[in-house]
């Protein structure tokens, strides 16, 4: 008879409940990588330009957000980050989850816009998009 095992679930620094969020949405291209930040509690949104496919500069970047944000509300952060599926998706949705970031990849239909009105395609706009949906 074949006995089924749990595996420990990975450890974090805070779960939930008692830590505060900084979400990230990531707009991929071959040439730029623009990343908007959100921490909890806050309206302002930051933008932040990487050149493309270069995923330790990524991981860098979201180390310095959780880090200050971190020092701003004295109480550990969890970073949780928004992407469209594309050229990158997989492999990067991959890199961030092995290195204890929450990762979401989405299609991009799934993305509400308005339909009345025509629709500027920004990086901008989608990145903020993301974070407000």
């Amino acid at each position: 008879m074949h006995q089924a095992t749990t595996l420990p679930a990975p450890q974090r620094t805070c779960s939930r409940a008692d830590c505060a969020t900084l979400f990230v949405s990531l707009e991929l291209s071959r040439s730029t990588w623009v990343a908007t930040a959100l921490a909890a509690g806050s309206s302002k949104m930051s933008k932040h330009t990487l050149v493309g496919g270069d995923g330790r500069k990524l991981l860098d970047l979201l180390a310095r957000l959780k880090s200050r944000a971190e020092q701003r509300i004295a109480a550990p952060v969890k970073v949780v980050t928004i992407h469209e599926v594309g050229l990158d998706g997989f492999w990067i949705h991959r890199l961030l989850e092995a290195n204890g970031v929450e990762s979401h990849v989405v299609d991009p239909a799934s993305i509400a816009v308005p339909r009345r009105h025509r629709r500027a395609k920004t990086d901008a706009i989608d990145g903020e998009t993301l974070l407000r949906h």
